[in-house]
């Protein structure tokens, strides 16, 4: 009999690529959704589809149901307040535990997290993930859990990392922080091949685990300037945006999504994130529980992604 995979978040991109992978390899998949128009995406084409939210205690209890596993991938990451956040990656994981305890089958968890988490000091995103984590930690006891950190998370038609990319192949890479700031990255692929390997594997290891895409020590942005300017075959010079330039409108967005209840996605606290100096980690801990290897680099990646200067035909064939 097939495994049944419940996922939330799963028209997201990130959840999008774990459902067309499990879907690849024959796994069962039923998903969260509050738009079933959205489900038409090709990745999802072939998922059983349960209608509601990560709210709803009863939409969460038909996904959940006589599931074998859930992979727990929805998640805020915009909004101009702590309480805009804790409400999805918050509540929404308190109340994902609720309902697998209160599943028959009892399913195992795998709960994607992000790296961010690991200094919750720094924006409402942060925190609220740090808080689902020990919510998970301290409440997940009848479960059997895993949490993955992944780093900066990019895929073909990204659109937050990709106009970076863009105007780095036009020559110019203006940085958010210090250019010699040092970062991990990770292919969508490459997450996706960690939860099937974590699903094959025979027994679930509780912890947190970080995750990126081997390279020792991560990227700063002169090596990024100098992968696009290779793939591109052109200088690429890495400048420091003025603070002025981004701290305006971060403030401005801030101001407004509090007074109107908007998500923006730059706002002050999103600017320490990005200007934090040390956003590296490596797979060191995940494998020696779990039989992974990412296979995707950066300068890989970025040749098979769509609708940027540098892109080429994958080297299979295909997208």
């Amino acid at each position: 009999m097939k495994q049944l995979i419940a996922v939330t978040g799963a028209t997201g991109f990130i959840g999008q690529a774990i459902c067309s992978s499990l879907l690849a390899r024959n796994y069962s998949v039923r998903i969260l959704v509050r738009d079933p128009r959205k489900a038409s995406a090709p990745g999802l084409c072939g998922a059983e589809i349960v209608r509601g939210d990560i709210a709803d205690t009863a939409s969460l209890d038909r996904l959940v149901g006589d599931a074998d596993a859930v992979i727990h991938c929805a998640g805020s990451v915009r909004g101009a307040t702590q309480a805009q956040f804790d409400r999805v990656n918050v509540e929404g994981t308190k109340n994902i535990i609720a309902a697998i305890k209160t599943s028959a089958a009892r399913p195992g968890l795998l709960s994607i997290s992000s790296l961010a988490a690991r200094e919750p000091q720094l924006s409402f995103y942060a925190t609220s993930k740090r808080r689902a984590e020990q919510l998970l930690q301290n409440e997940g006891g009848e479960i059997a859990w895993t949490i993955l950190r992944p780093p900066a998370v990019y895929r073909p038609g990204d659109r937050e990392l990709l106009p970076v990319f863009r105007m780095m192949a036009r020559g110019l890479a203006l940085t958010p922080g210090l250019p010699n700031a040092r970062f991990s990255m990770l292919h969508v692929s490459d997450l996706s091949s960690a939860v099937v390997a974590w699903l094959g594997s025979d027994t679930v290891t509780e912890g947190l685990f970080a995750i990126d895409d081997g390279q020792a020590k991560g990227y700063d942005w002169f090596e990024v300037g100098k992968i696009v300017g290779e793939l591109c075959n052109r200088n690429v010079r890495v400048i420091r945006a003025p603070s002025w330039l981004l701290d305006l409108p971060a403030w401005v967005n801030s101001r407004i999504g509090a007074t109107l209840g908007t998500s923006p996605m730059l706002t002050p606290e999103k600017l320490r994130e990005l200007r934090h100096h040390d956003w590296v980690c490596d797979n060191a801990e995940f494998q020696q529980s779990i039989d992974w290897r990412p296979q995707v680099k950066l300068a890989e990646g970025l040749l098979t992604t769509p609708n940027w200067p540098g892109h080429r035909p994958a080297i299979n064939g295909a997208e």
